[in-house]
């Protein structure tokens, strides 16, 4: 063979074979996700009937980014959600709900928890967003009576109840709580010994609550928040009780609530003295700040 003509040859194919090579890197594939990084604190276990998901808000409607489950430290199970790049980019807000698992409607549930719009490639996220609660609780006041008004009267084991009413207007309402959005609701609590017992959820302040487990049933109570804790008691506990250095509690539940603690939003809580006497109205303490998750939603 011509060795010019050979060369040549070799040469061309060479080319060939560059030109191709640099044709398939110019072809490149644009990306299409994106990555949606959460970083919250003061979430917690919500068991394993629901599971907190993110969602988008994108063009005024709800574009869900993923689940993530809570363990029992704290710690959440995933902080990095891949999602449409798109939907990402566009996103005016971001809201973190609490959902049924399993769980077969693509909406979001009542139970927005946190919220935050976009400020360039940052959200951050509180429950007092709009899209969230609403409200952040930290203007919330109230106070308690220690009384047992439906021991038919007898006047006696009066520490033995807890009421979120105040003697003095009336009696009117012990608790002054902003308005809860659909999915959420309060409760009362007393903790004995250490154990949380519920006084029943409600949703005004001037009406009694949904539930009297632990009342006498000879007379009924005032129509406020509140319970004796008198018949049907607990496991591990004695009534009648002293609450007297004790403590009491208003949190904000999710609806449905499938724990038999309270959530992890506690704004009033209540240490009740140690010589504390009954009918007498003692104030509580403003929890919110140290009971908000908050954190931000990077995209």
């Amino acid at each position: 063979m011509n060795t010019l003509k050979t060369f040549g040859l070799l040469a061309l194919t060479g080319l060939v074979t560059f030109s191709s090579c640099k044709k398939d890197d110019d072809e490149s594939t644009t990306p299409t996700t994106g990555d949606l990084v959460l970083n919250i604190s003061g979430l917690e276990d919500l068991g394993s009937g629901y599971t907190y998901e993110n969602w988008l808000i994108v063009n005024g409607s709800a574009v869900s980014a993923g689940t993530f489950n809570v363990d029992a430290s704290g710690n959440m199970s995933k902080t990095s959600f891949s999602t449409g790049l798109s939907n990402l980019n566009n996103a005016t807000e971001y809201v973190l709900t609490i959902e049924p698992v399993p769980d077969n409607d693509p909406k979001p549930s009542d139970v927005h928890l946190l919220g935050g719009d976009f400020s360039g490639n940052t959200a951050n996220l509180t429950v007092s967003h709009a899209k969230a609660i609403g409200n952040d609780f930290t203007t919330a006041t109230g106070g308690y009576i220690l009384a047992t008004p439906t021991d038919g009267g007898m006047n006696t084991n009066e520490n033995s109840g807890v009421w979120w009413l105040n003697p003095s207007t009336g009696p009117g309402a012990g608790l002054s709580l902003p308005t809860l959005p659909a999915g959420w609701e309060y409760e009362g609590w007393a903790v004995i010994d250490g154990q949380p017992v519920t006084t029943g959820k409600f949703t005004s302040v001037t009406g009694s609550d949904n539930a009297a487990p632990y009342s006498e049933t000879t007379a009924g109570g005032p129509p406020f928040p509140g319970e004796d804790f008198l018949i049907n008691t607990p496991s591990g506990l004695t009534f009648p009780t002293d609450l007297a250095g004790k403590t009491v509690v208003i949190s904000v539940e999710p609806v449905p609530d499938n724990s038999t603690a309270p959530f992890l939003l506690k704004p009033l809580v209540g240490p009740v003295p140690t010589g504390a006497m009954d009918h007498t109205f003692y104030n509580m303490n403003n929890n919110a700040s140290a009971t908000n998750p908050t954190g931000s939603a990077k995209r």
